[in-house]
């Protein structure tokens, strides 16, 4: 093995000392002749976590798994003394000899005695640090996550040295856990064929999917005369990439049927008019009359059938007329004649606007494609080795627990991206393009990309997949004020202590490096997100064992693809298996994917947490002030446990479980109230309608179970991201 691979592996295993050991303590392992190179190990046990390295305490190699933590002092034999090929012990006998047995923390313990890290280590012969170039603190270890390192501490080296190297960063506050071991088990598959990510092409990506947005903008004014719908294009990727095909991460380009039923259902239920929340009385008498002489224009201007021009016309008249002469009629009395208006009206200006509506959808979907298409032959071009077509592999039976996602093609030389720090904000720069995140979440990525990428041991690539990964969340949920943040919040940290503590979850469905608590985590971009821990998107991904939390963006194509995928996992394994769902408890009307979910077989109990009672960390957690991290959601939370039969068993919902998950759950006293969702207002007639439809919010929803309206996405209490920094928590599709 060459001595960049000892140096990484050491790199990750040195990861487990504590932070207050100095840099200059650390060193390669010293190998037993310096004219001799080390065996290499098989593929298959590098691809396992496997690594060789040197214990200068007992001054002979050992093998240490990056993945488990494990150690052992002969050759790790696959299926036997990997724990991490058999986690359900299933393909083999117990591992004998060495410390299989040990747990991850003797494991841990053990290999900092290996690496000689104690009272009299700086004693030993100086040597060149081991760990990968960082590009925030160089030359030093980053912190880490244990529990007893998680609040603010001075950095004071213990240990004398010569030189002593400055203190690396510490956030104030942590929202996540990695030193979290997954239990989800998985059979094992080979890498995929995305194509790697590339800031000349993440660059188009971005101009593209801004144009396609303009385009969006223009044909709705154009053709209907209205704006889009809110959130609507960030919903449609959403619903697209569900049924997807295409070669692109983002846009999508082989769909069926072509026309999108989220993107239909939101604009049509903006017209004629978009109808909004009403809390006055004088708010309604102009709704009303706003709508029934845009109804009244709309089939005029129309090829409509007689039929329909006469119900329209008769009934818009009637309404105006009464408005002329009744002025003492109460706020109840307008949204009354509001909802008869829009039952007789409706049908009829939905029928003349259907087919406009529609090509809308497509011309849309066509650009999408058409960019998609432009997008993948640049990006070829990039690579050094363009990838060819690859037979399928054969279904694997080996078990192993679930790993970051691989590729198969390798990643050409990446452009320099520039890196300064403002205050507590790193700003990355390309090509004039900033994207900003702060110092913590700068770290956790660091943090991440350790413990998860293979191919870059000295972080020569991580400013650029950095630039990459933000610049795709950010590209995805627009740069508007506000938008995107609905569409990425995030749990509680103390509800995520909770889910591990009571129920053994390990293991987030919907996540984004950015947002996400465990280090195991599905997300919506594997080519970009591998490189962080990502396994994957959630639909795609298919464990055997584990306990899983599912709080997925509010699509409702999504949430239904999500029910069927639990369920049919459920359906196949007889091992452990247990998914929590966080969903929002919309009942006017009630959704399919909760209706679905409440008739599961599966389901083993239900539990509602009420409106207000409750919060969620803001989908911009990345970037936003820490006073506007957490905020009230505005509707109830259903919260449903589906677990098999043996999940059932080991992670059953008792009421002591319960009893402590609600109460992680209550909102925390020291945040401010400021950050409370606006009091509920009265919905208008058609409100119900777009409710569920357009509030769909990915990731656990900041606007939490939310708001049935279109123009109300702001209700979710999050803040405004500065300096048009990525949007959090990708939609895990």
């Amino acid at each position: 093995m060459s001595n960049d691979s000892q140096r990484s592996a050491k790199g990750e295993a040195t990861m487990m000392q504590s932070p207050s050991v100095s840099a200059s303590s650390q060193g390669p392992p010293f190998s037993p002749s310096s004219t001799s190179k080390p065996p290499e190990l098989p593929d298959e046990l590098v691809q396992a976590g496997w690594s060789k390295c040197w214990s200068r305490r007992e001054n002979r190699p050992y093998y240490f798994n990056r993945f488990t933590n494990q150690s052992l002092w002969e050759v790790p034999v696959l299926g036997q003394h990997d724990v991490i090929s058999d986690p359900l012990g299933l393909n083999a006998a117990p591992a004998e000899g060495g410390d299989g047995n040990l747990g991850n923390g003797q494991r841990k313990r053990r290999g900092s005695e290996e690496q000689g890290v104690g009272p009299n280590s700086f004693k030993r012969a100086k040597v060149e640090p081991t760990t990968p170039i960082s590009p925030s603190t160089p030359g030093v270890k980053p912190w880490t996550t244990a529990p007893e390192d998680k609040q603010v501490q001075s950095a004071t080296p213990t240990t004398p040295s010569p030189s002593p190297a400055p203190a690396p960063y510490r956030p104030a506050v942590i929202y996540w856990d990695l030193d979290v071991q997954t239990n989800a088990v998985i059979r094992e598959h080979p890498p995929t064929n995305h194509l790697p990510p590339h800031p000349e092409i993440e660059l188009q990506r971005a101009q593209l999917v801004t144009k396609l947005r303009q385009h969006y903008h223009e044909l709705c004014h154009q053709r209907e005369g209205i704006d889009p719908p809110r959130e609507s294009f960030n919903r449609w990727l959403l619903e697209r990439k569900v049924i997807d095909k295409g070669h692109d991460p983002l846009l999508p380009s082989d769909c069926e049927p072509v026309i999108s039923p989220s993107m239909f259902r939101e604009i049509m239920n903006d017209i004629p008019i978009r109808l909004s929340r009403i809390k006055y009385k004088e708010e309604a008498r102009k709704l009303l009359f706003k709508y029934a002489e845009a109804a009244k224009k709309m089939i005029d201007s129309r090829n409509a059938s007689p039929e329909s021009r006469k119900v329209v016309k008769w009934n818009a008249e009637d309404t105006m007329s009464w408005l002329r002469r009744d002025h003492s009629a109460s706020k109840e009395d307008y949204m009354d004649r509001l909802e008869h208006l829009r039952q007789q009206c409706g049908p009829h200006v939905a029928a003349v606007a259907k087919d406009s509506v529609e090509g809308i959808c497509s011309k849309i979907y066509q650009l999408s494609a058409e960019y998609s298409r432009r997008l993948r032959h640049t990006h070829l071009s990039l690579l050094q080795d363009p990838p060819t077509e690859a037979c399928p592999s054969p279904p694997q039976s080996r078990l192993v627990y679930c790993y970051p996602v691989r590729l198969t093609i390798p990643s050409p030389p990446l452009p320099r991206v520039e890196l300064h720090f403002e205050n507590d904000i790193a700003c990355l720069r390309f090509k004039g393009e900033m994207v900003k995140v702060n110092r913590g979440h700068f770290s956790k990525l660091e943090l991440l990309y350790r413990y998860s990428c293979i191919d870059d041991p000295r972080f020569e690539k991580f400013l650029s997949r950095v630039w990459c990964l933000l610049k795709r969340y950010q590209v995805m949920f627009g740069s508007g004020a506000n938008e995107g943040a609905g569409l990425q919040g995030a749990l509680p940290v103390s509800v995520f202590e909770s889910l591990n503590r009571q129920f053994g979850v390990s293991f987030e469905c919907f996540a984004s490096p950015l947002n996400c608590y465990f280090k195991q985590f599905s997300s919506a971009f594997p080519d970009i997100d591998g490189f962080f821990g990502s396994r994957g998107p959630f639909l795609s991904f298919s464990p055997v064992s584990g306990s899983f939390e599912a709080h997925p963006p509010f699509c409702e194509e999504l949430m239904d693809a999500m029910v069927t995928h639990c369920e049919e996992l459920l359906e196949r394994s007889s091992e452990p298996l247990s998914f929590i769902l966080f969903v929002p408890e919309w009942r006017d009307p009630v959704t399919p994917a909760l209706t679905r979910m409440e008739g599961s077989r599966f389901l083993r109990h239900q539990l509602s947490i009420p409106a207000y009672e409750h919060e969620y960390r803001s989908g911009s957690q990345h970037i936003c002030k820490r006073d506007e991290m957490y905020h009230r959601a505005v509707h109830s939370t259903a919260v449903l446990f589906l677990q098999n039969d043996a999940g059932f068993l080991k992670w059953a919902p008792t009421p002591e479980r319960l009893a402590d998950l609600t109460a992680a759950y209550r909102p925390s006293s020291s945040h401010p109230a400021s950050l409370s969702s606006p009091g509920p207002a009265h919905v208008a007639p058609g409100d119900r309608d777009s409710a569920p439809k357009a509030a769909d919010r990915p990731q656990g929803a900041v606007a939490s179970p939310g708001s049935h309206d279109n123009n109300n996405n702001n209700n979710n209490g999050s803040s405004s991201s500065s300096g048009g920094s990525p949007q959090d928590k990708t939609a895990a599709v």
